[in-house]
């Protein structure tokens, strides 16, 4: 580890505990997306379990590979290049270190903790933890600049949060000429975790919904590769207990998780696209429980205004302060 509302807001909590409750007896809901519409589909018969689950465990004992070159090119001297509007200063001053774990080419899986110094004085047990992630998608650039741009933020936010980042978690994607969604073994990352009924429901929604799209295949079996091995071990070490995942380019807020949803963050609002199957989203806020909140920037290429990374920023600490106390300094003793 390193240093490691309304109406409005009664439906989507309403239909969030109705998506656990489906999810719990083995239900998938597609999603209402331009690319992937879909229907609701019954899982794999209850007989099938315990082979699942055996690949499931094997793939989660296997980890990303570690490496033995811990020196070598900084974050900055890989990524940066490859990410809109984000300066060297800002890049530097993330402090982007080696997880000692990497993608499938061997490239460093870099993040950063950040507990800011203005709330040592609470026992960090008393901490809310939030994992921030960017790039499960290689070509969503500005997914990698918005979590790197929040570093700064969450370091000045003076609020009980021990943040951990992964502003690229497929930086063979980022790098690949073009980038692309894809990881370095065609596998769409965010289709490769271990919903309930994985084995029959990835691979129909691939081949039915998507006609086979080598841009969203979720793989040979769930957990394959190393970089959903290694965002899995950090759910499973670091028990966030809220994900925060970001995208592009369809300018919406989503959203899966037994809590009631935020409205909106800056200008995104809330636009529940339904689940897949092997996406972050449904395992974790749904199987898990574990909520998710999915940010999909308007642009893949083109970053919000500052104002507009501030806005989002401020608008995400506004909603956890409501559902987790600790988080909202007035309420703190």
């Amino acid at each position: 580890m390193s240093q490691a509302r309304t109406d409005m807001a009664r439906w989507p909590m309403c239909a969030g505990a109705l998506l656990v409750a489906l999810a719990a007896v083995g239900v998938w809901i597609a999603p209402k997306g331009d690319l992937e519409r879909g229907t609701t589909l019954q899982a794999t018969p209850t007989g099938a379990a315990a082979s699942r689950n055996a690949d499931v465990q094997q793939a989660a004992e296997e980890p990303a590979p570690v490496l033995t070159e811990v020196l070598g090119p900084s974050a900055c001297d890989l990524l940066l290049h490859r990410m809109p509007t984000v300066s060297q200063a800002q890049c530097r001053a993330a402090r982007l270190a080696p997880s000692g774990a990497g993608s499938g080419q061997g490239i460093p899986l870099f993040w950063r903790d950040v507990t800011p110094a203005s709330v040592r004085q609470w026992a960090d047990d008393d901490a809310l933890r939030v994992l921030v992630v960017g790039a499960i998608h290689g070509d969503e650039l500005t997914a990698a600049s918005l979590a790197l741009r929040w570093i700064a933020l969450a370091e000045h936010a003076g609020r009980p949060v021990h943040w951990r980042f992964i502003p690229v978690l497929n930086p063979d994607g980022l790098l690949a000429k073009p980038p692309t969604r894809v990881n370095a073994s065609g596998v769409d990352l965010n289709r490769n975790f271990p919903t309930p009924g994985w084995a029959q429901d990835a691979p129909r929604y691939w081949e039915k919904r998507t006609r086979r799209d080598p841009r969203r295949w979720p793989g040979p079996k769930p957990l394959s590769e190393p970089e959903s091995r290694f965002l899995h071990t950090q759910m499973a070490q670091f028990q966030p207990q809220l994900i925060v995942s970001i995208h592009a380019p369809y300018g919406v807020l989503d959203f899966d998780g037994p809590q009631a949803p935020p409205a909106r963050l800056g200008r995104l609002w809330l636009d529940q696209v339904g689940i897949f199957p092997g996406s972050l989203g449904h395992y974790g806020g749904v199987h898990r429980g574990m909520p998710v909140v999915t940010i999909e920037l308007p642009h893949a290429l083109e970053m919000p205004q500052e104002a507009e990374i501030q806005s989002m920023f401020q608008d995400l600490l506004r909603w956890m302060g409501e559902h987790w106390p600790q988080v909202d300094l007035n309420q703190r003793p």
